[in-house]
């Protein structure tokens, strides 16, 4: 099988695809002056894009794990979540405190998901 990889960088790619399954790198925010609330909403929104150009959809996400730079921004992160999420769809989910490599980002997303 061929891998297929999406906005390819001189580091990482942001998507790859591979035998039906999409592996998206860890997304983060663009407007990194923004809450945590504000910086979700756009990763998901990252996510959201990069599964629709893979062909897939957050309905077809097979685990998620997700780093916040500080525990006391989890329940924020958990508001835009369970707004985002397709109810009957969650998945298996990971979320861990993690010192992230750029202080301003305040959470960050790896998906795994398979395609439509």
């Amino acid at each position: 099988m061929e891998i297929t990889r999406l906005h390819v960088g001189k580091r990482l790619s942001e998507v790859a695809v591979y035998n039906d399954t999409v592996y998206l790198a860890g997304q983060i925010a663009d407007d990194t002056s923004a809450d945590i609330v504000g910086q979700t909403r756009e990763v998901l929104g990252h996510v959201d894009r990069l599964l629709t150009e893979a062909g897939s959809d957050k309905t077809c996400i097979l685990m998620c794990q997700i780093y916040i730079s500080d525990m006391a921004n989890f329940a924020g992160m958990n508001d835009v979540w369970d707004e985002w999420v397709a109810q009957g769809h969650t998945p298996p989910r990971a979320t861990v405190e993690a010192k992230l490599a750029n202080p301003a980002c305040l959470v960050e997303i790896v998906v795994t998901a398979g395609t439509r």
